[in-house]
Order: C-alpha cells, then structure tokens, then sequence
C-alpha cells in the first residue's frame, strides 16, 4: 500500500518528507463510544474514550515500529451514524484534510434498517470510494464487528433492555450477514481493499466466544481489547503482514 511506503520515507528521513496523516470516517465505534447509560426518559448516552479507539491503538503500533515518524489521526467517526450520512459529510471530514489514507468503517447502524435497505447502503458506501478515489486518496474498506446476540441478565435498566433487543434481531435474523456479504461484493467490484474484521468475529463466535460480552455496551461497541483486533488487523494489511 502507498501508505507503508509514505511511513517508511518519513521515517528514514523525517526532513526531506511530509507528515503522514490518516483519517477514519465512521460511526460511534469510530467516534470512540463505549459503555452506555440512560441519560433521560427516552434517552441513552454513551462514554467516550476515542484515546482507545482503534485507530489510536493503530497509530500507538505505527509510532511503536516507526518512531521517527509521527502520525497525525482524524476521527471523523460520528456516533449513531450511516454510510449516507458519512457520504454527505466527506468533503467537510476527511477529503479537505487530504490525508494518505482513508479507512471507512459503516455497517452497524445501516443493517438496523433492515434487510430492504442494503441497496441504499451499498450505493452510499461506493460513493464514498468514488469520491475518494477521485481526490486521489487511498482508501480501505473496514469491516464493523459483530452486534450483540443475546439479552445478559446484568442489563436491568427497560430502555437499555430495549435498544439492546431490537439491535441484536439484526445480528440473529442474518440481516448484519447479507450487509457484509453485499460489502465484500462492492469492495471486490470496485477493487477496493478490504479489512475483514467482520469476518474474523465471526470466526470468534463459531469458536465458543461469547460476542455479547466483548462489547462494551453489550450492544454494538467494542471493548478496549477487541479495538485492538481491528488495530492489528489494519496494520498487518498496510504493512503486508498478513501474506508472510
């Protein structure tokens, strides 16, 4: 990928070469959103730590491996956001910054809208890559996690009870699946990279692991330690880890 070679020059010769800078457009697991509280009547807050989001973990790794060369991170992640609504905001988020590398990362709020809308989120998601594209920058497609797949007797509060329940009927129906499986389709078609993380909780699961409670919410958000498979992940496909 470009972006090894942009890390490796600046490393070797921070002088005589720019910043790196990479930017994440996504949603609350983006955004750095973890456990979640009721805040009102109807109403459900999130914690925010985006210091150990995925991509801080990633840069953390980078700098570790390349410690002459600093990178420079954009969290264009937007909680409770879709990939339209990362299409709309593009240019203001990620494009006007001209960063080296994009990674997109939609899907959990988009299969929530059920399985009749995944056209919508697949045109969404390829006008992202088009505009990218377009503005010469290097993309890569991001595979959410998993949703949680069963109600944990700990979660007593009704309205956490009942945002967890009508999420995790995507994830048990198969609507999360045909989601990922439509983006694997896009991304081969357009021949955009892919980092199959989905893929590799599903792996997980089938094991034995219990998903629900590696999310931090028991919902849809990543605990700490599973941001670092999606870190890992990320930095063995720049660096081409993943084929030795």
């Amino acid at each position: 990928m470009r972006i090894a070679q942009r890390i490796a020059d600046r490393n070797r010769d921070p002088r005589g070469s720019r910043p790196v800078t990479m930017a994440f457009l996504g949603d609350s697991v983006t955004h750095g959103c973890f456990e979640i509280y009721q805040s009102g009547p109807r109403e459900i807050e999130a914690e925010y730590r985006p210091s150990r989001a995925y991509h801080q973990l990633l840069k953390e790794m980078i700098e570790s491996v390349f410690p002459a060369c600093p990178v420079s991170v954009i969290n264009a992640g937007v909680g409770g956001d879709s990939a339209k609504g990362g299409l709309k905001r593009l240019e203001r988020d990620v494009i006007s910054f001209q960063p080296d590398l994009a990674v997109v990362c939609f899907g959990l709020n988009d299969a929530c809208g059920g399985k009749e809308k995944i056209g919508e989120y697949t045109q969404a998601m390829k006008g992202i890559f088009d505009l990218l594209r377009r503005a010469d920058i290097e993309a890569v497609c991001l595979t959410p996690n998993m949703m949680g797949t069963q109600l944990l007797e700990e979660d007593t509060n009704p309205l956490i009870r009942e945002v967890i329940s009508s999420i995790i009927r995507r994830q048990n129906d198969g609507t999360m699946d045909m989601y990922m499986d439509a983006l694997r389709e896009l991304c081969r078609k357009e021949n955009v990279p892919l980092c199959d993380c989905y893929a590799r909780w599903k792996k997980l699961s089938a094991l034995g692991a219990d998903i629900t409670r590696l999310l931090a919410n028991h919902v849809n958000h990543p605990n700490e330690a599973m941001h670092g498979l999606f870190a890992r992940a990320l930095f063995d496909m720049i660096f081409g880890l993943e084929e030795t």
